[in-house]
């Protein structure tokens, strides 16, 4: 590990205080006591020169998500909500009704998109 790597890790690591300390000390940085940790770590890295590598985060796949499989979601609701409704079962009517609101909803916006 080097001397850069882990000066990065401590500024990470660092409170907002110590930052707009350390950016008031030893950069020329104006405006910091109005900066948030994040924009202070930013400009106090790019005023030493050190490079910010972003380790690309692991995000769990998404199923893809399309109009006719949201059409197929809401007709199945709508099937499950007139049971429901013959069964008399309000709650579960209500919680249908909501989940058809936003399957409509969601098809919508794929559709402006």
């Amino acid at each position: 590990m080097s001397a850069g790597e882990q000066k990065e890790k401590d500024l990470d690591r660092m409170t907002v205080k110590e930052l707009r300390a350390l950016a008031t000390e030893e950069t020329d940085l104006v405006g910091v006591h109005a900066m948030k940790k994040a924009e202070l770590l930013s400009a106090i890295k790019e005023a030493k020169g050190i490079k910010e590598e972003k380790a690309p985060k692991k995000k769990a796949e998404k199923e893809t998500v399309t109009i006719k499989g949201l059409k197929e979601k809401v007709i199945q609701l709508k099937k499950d909500r007139e049971e429901a409704r013959d069964a008399r079962d309000k709650r579960i009517v209500d919680m249908l009704r909501r989940r058809i609101n936003r399957s409509k909803k969601r098809m919508r916006k794929i559709s402006k998109a």
